[in-house]
């Protein structure tokens, strides 16, 4: 069961919530010409992910870790790189739990 307090926390704070609106269309949010891999079906690399929210790399990486203790994305490496994507799963859950007990 997705805890719903922990998921309100991550994103309760505009920049992770941009974040995870961003991800849903990678293809379309993100310049990612640049990467190695289809962001579509791997994810997006935190270091494009840090250039279109403009914050530094620490910020993003704290950003990302609270998305991700939520269970609001994953993340895969790829070689020296790490990609992130939305978990439909646990956000479908989320809102269905959320619908359950409002």
């Amino acid at each position: 069961m997705i805890d719903v307090t922990e998921v309100l926390k991550a994103i309760n704070n505009p920049i992770r919530l941009d974040i995870l609106h961003w991800l849903k269309h990678p293809s379309v949010n993100f310049e990612v010409a640049e990467q190695l891999v289809d962001a579509d079906i791997e994810g997006v690399c935190v270091s494009i992910i840090q250039e279109k929210a403009q914050l530094s790399q620490s910020t993003i990486s704290s950003y990302l870790t609270t998305l991700q203790r939520a269970q609001l994305v994953t993340s895969k490496r790829i070689g020296p790189w790490t990609y992130y994507q939305r978990n439909e799963v646990q956000i479908s859950a989320f809102l269905a739990q959320l619908n359950q007990q409002l």
